[in-house]
């Protein structure tokens, strides 16, 4: 039997801010059973029609690399180690890894982006390198890779992209320099790349999925250099 055709991302209906306020006030497991179904239609189908629209239309500015399946994030929280013991989030993420390799498991986002109640973001990169990844940032960045990371960064930010760590330390790590030339990005904990606010109204629109892909390709260069170098 023929595959049957992707679904095409048409736009986010345009009421359907409205379950994050109501999950925001109601936050019970009694009441999100019974709108799961709504929560599903509302936001888990048009996001998966989305990802799959833009990973699509990504992979080619990763190939060789290959990108893994979109993946539409868990709404419920780990409260095992938050103070905050609300059950779910009042947002939507989803992620395109590169290679297929896990966020979570040390893999690069080709594409992460969440919206709901809290603050937007669309981005790629790494958000906190594990430990064996941060030992090979430090020493790509110290090292000949580190001379063509510096520029790449440049260029992004005068083109308009957020770049950075997001959570740096003080100092820059014992063994290096504190006057390296790259010492701002010793100090880095991950990296992570930023195109800014969505347009508004932009993710009710079938246009949202070419805005993606559009700053996706500008910042695949930075997502690239992650894989190569760090692992």
């Amino acid at each position: 039997m023929p595959t049957p055709a992707a679904a095409r991302f048409t736009g986010f209906d345009k009421a359907a801010m409205q379950f994050w306020h109501e999950l925001a006030a109601e936050m019970n497991r009694e009441w999100f059973a019974a709108h799961k179904s709504r929560y599903e239609a509302l936001w888990v189908a048009p996001m998966t029609a989305l990802l799959g629209e833009v990973a699509r239309e990504l992979a080619p500015a990763y190939r060789p690399l290959k990108l893994g399946e979109p993946k539409v994030l868990r709404i419920h929280r780990d409260v095992r180690f938050s103070r905050d013991k609300t059950p779910y989030k009042t947002h939507i993420g989803a992620v395109i890894t590169v290679a297929g390799k896990a966020v979570g498991e040390g893999g690069n986002a080709a594409m992460y982006l969440h919206f709901g109640l809290e603050e937007e973001f669309v981005g790629v990169g790494c958000y906190r390198f594990d430990a064996g990844k941060l030992a090979a940032w430090r020493k790509a960045v110290a090292g000949k890779p580190g001379e063509a990371l510096a520029p790449l960064v440049a260029r992004l930010r005068k083109a308009g992209y957020e770049v950075g760590g997001h959570d740096e330390y003080k100092k820059v790590p014992t063994g290096f320099a504190a006057d390296h030339p790259r010492a701002e990005f010793l100090k880095m904990k991950g990296l992570t790349a930023g195109c800014g606010e969505i347009p508004r109204g932009l993710i009710h629109k079938p246009g949202f999925a070419g805005w993606l892909v559009k700053h996706g390709k500008a910042m695949a260069p930075l997502v690239i250099w992650l894989h190569r170098h760090v692992r």
